[in-house]
């Protein structure tokens, strides 16, 4: 796809979903029996951000971030074949608009035809006949009279599916975006357990060092040969496992950027310790601002548009044709206006009798619209759920990382000691294993439980809609 065309792309979709900015939404709400409070249960839902749905992801600090985020979105073949349905979608509602119009064809039909006189006298000639050929070119004119607005019904209906796939357009965007983020750290992730399990592998290997040196002098028997040796050799495992999570990590993330997997992507070495503030904003807000939301209003709305048409197709269709053009036996004379011939008309159908059908598919039409109310109605308690979710999650990854540093504090200073008493003769080597594997544990923990952390943050962010800038209002009337 041309750039010029996913520009234009853009715009359509900027335009398509401005009108979804509205009264719409809270009404389909309220029609669905859902009681929205007026505030956020979850913690810490009070905090001010200028985050927007183009930069939420620029309050991470990362300006390499900013590159893959950028990368994927111009790449990424999943957002292509959005972009790809969304074009579908816009060609879709021109055409969907086009029965409102006139209907206009041209014409040319030459004929050549021969006819016999049977009945006539038969002379040595055999049976007469005679060939005749003629030309004849028309224009013609067709135009429904929308009386009872089935076809506008109809347009109404295609542009609310157009505006629907244009929020789904945005929520791939979004999507993405969120994806990207997650990646991009499960990468940092991935270096900082890599980085600490080669350190744990060098501290184990002197640690052994130290212990077949004080063996071989008949201070300590083979047992803590044996013990350092196996940490050494399970420490080496956790290395190529790490390395191994690494490079799935960066391909992962070369997959979402649309580029050959080679797995070389450069990262910071450390995940981020300051996070993004939480924004304010009301429940309310979630309906025009997460797209997933929007897409499903929208095809609620078309549906019950094309309820609207079903209704309107049980009564008379009034049509005007017209046509006018000239014919003749000879091609030159198709110019000359003694050969014109014209025709004007009106139809008007009632449909009488369809076997209940016309009925049918109004019923029908209104099951789907019922269909549709009920999944407008369970994605938008899911949204409610999923950000509730993840403001009580904020409190909750903030306990538990105090409790962890605590305990990775605990546990260096245990491996510490026991490796002092180990060397001075008063503990056994069994807790100088014991302490260095908890050590090592709770630091990995710890830097887990960190990627965590921002996963849950990615994911408020996502479960808000991506952005936090205010609402706007609505420029126009929705189907």
């Amino acid at each position: 796809m041309s750039p010029r065309r996913e520009a234009t792309l853009a715009a359509a979709a900027a335009v398509a979903l401005a009108g979804c900015a509205g009264a719409p939404a809270p009404a389909a709400v309220a029609e669905a029996g859902i009681h929205v409070p007026d505030h956020w249960s979850g913690p810490d839902a009070g905090a001010t951000s200028t985050a927007t749905v183009d930069s939420w992801w620029r309050g991470f600090g990362d300006a390499r971030l900013d590159e893959a985020i950028a990368a994927a979105l111009e790449h990424n073949r999943d957002l292509r074949a959005a972009a790809a349905r969304l074009e579908a979608a816009l060609q879709d509602r021109v055409a969907a608009g086009a029965a409102s119009l006139p209907q206009v064809d041209a014409s040319f039909d030459p004929q050549r035809s021969r006819r016999v006189f049977v009945g006539f006298p038969f002379g040595s000639g055999g049976v007469p006949s005679s060939t005749t050929t003629t030309f004849g070119i028309s224009l013609n004119v067709r135009w429904e009279l929308d009386v009872w607005g089935r076809v506008a019904a109809a347009e109404s209906a295609a542009l609310a599916d157009l505006q629907a796939v244009a929020a789904d357009h945005a929520a791939a965007r979004t999507s993405l975006v969120a994806q990207v983020c997650k990646a991009w750290f499960a990468v940092v992730e991935a270096r900082q357990q890599l980085d600490l399990a080669i350190a744990t592998v060098d501290a184990f290997a002197r640690t052994e060092e130290d212990v077949r040196d004080r063996h071989r002098r008949g201070l300590r028997p083979a047992l803590d040969v044996h013990l350092a040796a196996n940490n050494v050799a399970n420490a080496e495992a956790v290395v190529s496992q790490r390395r191994d999570t690494l490079q799935r990590a960066l391909r992962a993330l070369d997959v979402l950027a649309g580029r050959y997997p080679l797995g070389d992507t450069a990262t910071p070495q450390n995940l981020p310790s300051a996070l993004p503030a939480v924004p304010a904003c009301l429940p309310g807000d979630l309906l025009h601002r997460r797209p997933d939301l929007v897409a499903a209003e929208r095809r609620l709305a078309a549906s019950g548009c094309r309820v609207d048409s079903a209704r309107a197709a049980l009564y008379p269709r009034l049509s005007l044709t017209a046509s006018g053009g000239t014919t003749s036996e000879e091609l030159e004379d198709l110019v000359d206006q003694d050969f014109r011939v014209w025709s004007l008309g009106a139809n008007l159908l009632q449909p009488i009798f369809r076997g209940g059908a016309l009925r049918a598919d109004v019923a029908r039409r209104e099951a789907l619209r019922a269909e549709s109310l009920a999944t407008y109605a369970g994605t938008v308690l899911r949204a409610f759920g999923e950000v509730e979710s993840a403001l009580a999650s904020e409190t909750h990854f903030g306990e538990r990382r105090t409790a962890l540093a605590r305990a990775a504090e605990h546990a260096t200073q245990a491996r510490d000691l026991a490796r002092e008493r180990w060397q001075l003769g008063l503990a056994d080597f069994l807790a100088v294993a014991d302490g260095q594997r908890q050590a090592y544990l709770a630091t990995s923990t710890l830097i887990a439980l960190d990627r965590q952390r921002l996963d849950n943050r990615i994911d408020l962010f996502l479960a808000l809609g991506g952005g936090f800038a205010p609402v706007p209002e609505a420029t126009g009337a929705n189907p």
